[in-house]
């Protein structure tokens, strides 16, 4: 289905299968919203999963101006949520920039979810990371390839390198069956621009979700993986402190990207925690 935001960007929202309370899924950037088809199926016992393309991603439309302000992933979350929920029995679950778009969606319209589940959101104090230019993460999404002869030969080049060599086969498939798009003069490229992903990660220290984390009302779980490269222990911490109904779950053997290597690991997690708050 078609979800229009707040500020005039047409979203992209998916139904994933399940019955229950619905979910709300929101990814990391430079994927979409099927990535989580394999995370869904396991969580369908429990769940209607959903999960919507964030701006600029997917089949997704994208700013005019190109800003991609974090809080604009709010906006598309809090769309998305009044479309599926409005009377506030939502669940949420997010990874990465999705964790943090659930958290600004939250402090944006307060009642939003029952409980989220966060996977290494991208909330991170003042200072931690500098405000706008480039970054390690800009320069590598320039340098990304955007174009290849066919799907075949994207999914091939994607499986050898990492961080997609560690993501689960179905995830992977996912992503390259509905993250590229095809080309008038043939070959196929990908949705998510790499000079919008470069602006995305510029962006990602600008936000101030931080510095209101205690402001969220509804429980939240910050997860990690035991082998991150990025939100590590300490800074969950931090983020868990200044949250008033905030706990941590550390899931061992995964990495940053945890929901996407290994679905089922996550699924049964996410679903213990979301569903230990049945009076939400």
């Amino acid at each position: 289905m078609q979800v229009r935001t707040s500020d005039g960007v047409t979203l992209a929202l998916h139904y994933l299968g399940g019955s229950g309370p619905p979910l709300l899924m929101a990814h990391a950037t430079g994927f979409h919203g099927r990535v989580f088809g394999p995370l869904a199926r396991h969580l369908s016992a429990s769940f209607s999963c959903y999960a919507l393309d964030e701006r600029g991603h997917g089949d997704s439309g994208r700013p005019e101006d190109g800003t991609f302000e974090w809080d604009e992933f709010g906006l598309d979350v809090v769309a998305c949520a009044e479309r599926l929920a409005p009377d506030g029995t939502l669940f949420g679950l997010g990874h990465s920039c999705g964790g943090a778009a659930l958290l600004l969606a939250e402090l944006a319209r307060p009642n939003t979810f029952r409980a989220l589940y966060c996977y290494e959101p991208i909330v991170l104090p003042p200072g931690f990371a500098p405000e706008g230019g480039d970054n390690p993460l800009s320069a590598a999404a320039r340098r990304r390839r955007y174009r290849f002869a066919s799907r075949r030969e994207a999914l091939q080049n994607y499986a050898s390198k990492p961080p997609f060599d560690a993501l689960d086969p179905a995830v992977l498939e996912a992503y390259v069956e509905h993250g590229l798009r095809e080309l008038p003069e043939g070959g196929v490229a990908l949705k998510c621009r790499p000079e919008d992903e470069a602006t995305i990660y510029a962006m990602g220290a600008r936000h101030q979700a931080y510095s209101l984390l205690g402001r969220v009302g509804c429980p939240v779980t910050v997860a990690f993986g035991e082998r991150t490269d990025s939100i590590g222990a300490d800074l969950v911490a931090q983020l868990v402190g200044r949250l008033p109904h905030g706990r941590a779950e550390q899931l061992p053997g995964l990495g940053h990207f945890g929901p996407l290597e290994d679905p089922a690991a996550v699924a049964v997690s996410a679903a213990s925690a979301l569903l230990s708050y049945p009076g939400r």
